[in-house]
This record gives structure tokens, sequence and C-alpha cells, in this order.
């Protein structure tokens, strides 16, 4: 019997097919991808780190800058170290459930902090400090709108304005004045407050109770705002990211994709329950959101249950490209999508003077200046995803090999893409019963042989349910070959 994994669906019964559980894995297109784990790439921060973001200076140089309760740091390579880049006397600290955001505005990095702290800016490759943009205001949401500094949930004047819009002038970080040279605000009513800004040619603005879309027009209006979506939201800032035009986030009820017009549900009767019954909702300032380009994958860190100290522990992988779920258990504080700096051969020697020691092989993109990378923060410090393969578990649904029979499972064959050469370690164990209402029981694990399969012997039973446990160097996992014989008709 040969069994190709299909698509896992926590949502659904495991006799629908498919697998019940694809662990530290990314799904593709036939079977699943190993998830390299994290391996460390700076000294750490003062605190837990909240955002980790990229971009090229006037020379055309990478930098990675990071930021924590109330500091802004730049990394640097001859040491390591996070640099505190902080205004003089650094900020007020963030609410829990605040992050910094960080956005690249034609060389200058400009950051906002939720309500407590007013724009900072920072001419990269020229500035030494983070500073104050005067007249600009405090904001939770930030993006670039065409050539304008686009924010949302704002603070100026000393008070709040959750719902209220509010832009620079055109092509200037630094106007802020209203009504001169197209700086102006916009209330949006009856949506709530706004939860996030996505940029570009025009502005996605997420409420809780609906999406707007920002479309530059010129004056004397500057922007239009037409209600795209209303009756349901965004109520997680955390969760949102957007993959060119399209955005991704969370609602009440789910996750969602947007296009630009409307919303479509990613993962309803997939994988929303699943994520719902698993979730830590009073840590949801705690989640973050990011997207891997080369995987073309959206990743979702989160608090599960199971969470010790309201660490995240949980990611929740999505392909994008191919409309399929898996997931992980890692504990990182934060995910984010960020840009390589450029290392020649002697520089390593500033990460590790022995090659050996080095946090990944030396042809991995993470020494190439200007490519994207998949990381995170773990212990205060800057990770990249690129250690080992962390070790997968995929579980089948029920498999009925005697076709109406019972039956026992003999032989368990993997259908394995290795690298190099190296031939992964796999174990696999069988759960066998006959009746659908009587509990999993899984046996000893049978480990792979130099024959290319597990030797192994279910107990009698009509379902069996197949878990296999990959560590080690591999690319793809596909499906399973079942050797199996018929014991007799129930």
């Amino acid at each position: 019997m040969n069994l190709k994994f299909g698509k896992w669906l926590p949502d659904q019964p495991d006799t629908t097919g498919g697998v019940t559980i694809a662990k530290n894995v990314i799904p593709a297109l036939q079977g699943y991808r190993g998830l390299q784990d994290l391996s460390q790439f700076s000294n750490a921060a003062d605190a837990r780190i909240r955002e980790i973001f990229a971009a090229k200076d006037s020379s055309g140089n990478p930098k990675i800058f990071a930021s924590d309760v109330n500091k802004l740091y730049e990394f640097t390579k001859t040491s390591n170290n996070l640099t505190n880049i902080s205004k003089s006397g650094n900020y007020t600290s963030l609410d829990d459930d605040d992050v910094w955001k960080f956005i690249d505005y034609s060389k200058f990095i400009i950051a906002s902090s939720g309500n407590n702290n007013i724009l900072q800016v920072y001419q990269n490759g020229t500035s030494s400090l983070f500073a104050d943009i005067s007249g600009a205001p405090a904001a939770k949401h930030m993006a670039v709108v065409r050539d304008f500094v686009f924010t949302g949930n704002v603070k100026y004047g000393g008070t709040t304005y959750p719902n209220r819009l509010y832009w620079s002038a055109l092509a200037s970080h630094t106007g802020w004045t209203i009504g001169t040279n197209q700086s102006d605000i916009q209330d949006i009513f009856d949506m709530g407050d706004v939860t996030g800004v996505v940029g570009g040619e025009y502005a996605t603005i997420l409420c809780e109770k609906g999406i707007v879309r920002g479309s530059y027009v010129g004056t004397p209006l500057i922007f239009q705002f037409d209600k795209v979506q209303t009756g349901f939201g965004c109520n997680y800032p955390n969760s949102i990211a957007n993959v060119g035009s399209t955005v991704f986030y969370l609602s009440d009820d789910g996750f969602y994709k947007f296009d630009g017009q409307r919303s479509t549900p990613i993962g309803a009767e997939k994988v929303n329950r699943f994520f719902f019954d698993d979730f830590t909702i009073r840590n949801k300032g705690r989640m973050s959101t990011a997207v891997d380009p080369t995987e073309q994958i959206v990743v979702w860190s989160y608090t599960s249950g199971s969470s010790n100290d309201d660490t995240p522990d949980r990611l929740l992988i999505y392909n994008y490209a191919i409309d399929q779920w898996s997931y992980a258990e890692l504990d990182c504080q934060m995910i984010s999508s960020f840009m390589t700096i450029n290392y020649t051969l002697e520089e390593l020697d500033f990460i590790s003077s022995n090659l050996d020691a080095l946090p990944a092989s030396l042809d991995s993109s993470i020494y190439i200046g200007g490519q994207f990378i998949f990381g995170g923060a773990k212990d205060n410090k800057i990770h990249t995803f690129s250690g080992d393969n962390k070790t997968a578990l995929i579980e089948t649904s029920d498999l009925d090999t005697g076709k109406g029979n019972s039956s026992v499972i003999t032989n368990v064959i993997p259908y394995l893409e290795i690298v190099g050469g190296t031939t992964p370690n796999v174990t696999a164990q069988i759960s066998s019963r006959s009746r659908q209402v009587d509990s999993d029981s899984f046996g000893t694990a049978s480990s792979l042989n130099a024959d290319g399969y597990c030797n192994i012997r279910s107990n009698q039973g009509r379902y069996h349910k197949i878990r296999l446990n990959v560590s080690g160097t591999w690319k793809y996992i596909s499906g399973i070959e079942v050797e199996a014989k018929t014991t007799g008709r129930r």
C-alpha cells in the first residue's frame, strides 16, 4: 500500500485522509519539507526583543535594527553586539501589547512605538542615534503609502485617537502640519480602533470591525477612503503580514487573506479551532507574524497553554502558494523577516574563530549581504532559522489496510529525499484498533534499517495509524509504503 501524505487538517476528523500531525515541517506540494531550528546570530539586548528590521544605507550596505521595551539597537558585526542607538535618555517603556515598528523611507529609518513616544528617525549610514521627529505624532501603526509616512491609532497634543489616520507631508517625513503640503488627518467612524496599516500604492487600513482602503487622489481630498469590508475585521494587530498586495490577518473567527477588495477565509474548517483551542489569548500582544518569501510561507508565532512563562512556543505555518498548513513547537520571543549583512571570509572571525562553530554552513545566504532571511529572537538575542532540521513528527490518519478486514502491518518504508548522501534518523510507531471509537495506543518505535525500511509488526486491527519521527539532514518526506497482511474478516 502506497500512501502519499496529504494535507494537515486538524479541524477535520481522522477519517478524512491526510495527516493528523504535521509538526516541525513546512507544507510542500508533495509532502513536507524540513524546518530548520534557530541558530544564534547576535549577542543579547537588555530585554525581550520586540522587533527586528533591516534596510540598506545610502552606500547600499545592509543594516540590521532591533528593539526591546525601551531601547533601539543596531547590530554591530565586528562584535556581534546589539548597540544601543536610542535617542539620549532612551524612551518611555512600551505597553505589554505594543511593539516597535520600522519603515524604510528613502534611507531614513522611521520607528514608532505605540502611543508612548513620538516617531523616531535615523538616517541610515549617517546618524549615530535615533531622534525625535519634531511635530510628529506617536502611533501604534505605520507604513509607507506612495510618498507619505502614513500612521494610524495615533496620539498628539496629549490626546489619543484610536480611530484616526494621520499622514505626513508629501515626500517628507518631517512635515506634520495638518493642511500643509498635503499632510492631513482622517477619522474612521463605526469601525472601531485602527489595528494595522499596510502600505504600497494604496493604504490598507485594518480596523476592529472592518477594512478601509485609502487611495491617493490628490488635492483637495488627498486620500479617498472606502469601506471595503464591514462586519468583521482584525482584533489582533500583531497577526498582520503581507505578500505584495495580499494581506494576511487573524479575526475573531479565524485566519483570512485580503486581496484589496475582499477577505477570503484560509483557516475555516482547517486550523481555526485547533488554533483557538491552543492559543492563550491573554498573551495576544506577544504574537508575531512574518513572511518567508523563499519558502512561500506566512508564519504566526504565539503562546500556547503549554508555555510555562508566557514565551511564545508555537508556530502556525501557512504555505500561501498551495493553501496548506503545518505547525511547529519552538520557543522564541518573536519572528521576523529581515536582511542579511555581508561578511568577507576574514570577517567570519567576528562570528567564530572555528569554522565548525559557525551558525550555518559557509554557503548559507546569511553571510551574503542583502539576502532576505527568516529569523526571530530567543533569550533576547537575534536568531536565524539556519540550524539543523528540527525533529519532525508526522502521523497518518486511519489506514484500512485490510479493506474491511483485520490486518497486521509488517513493514513501513518512508519516501525520503535526503541531502548529501547522509541518511537521517527515522523511527516508526503504529497504533492499531478494531473500532474507531477505541483510543490510540502506539507501540514500540522501530528504526530505519540499512535496507531503507522500518521492520515493525503491529497488533491486529482494522484501523492503523503510523507515526514517523525524522531527525538529521533531509529535504522532503512525501509519504510511506506499507506492507500489511490480512488476518480475517470481522
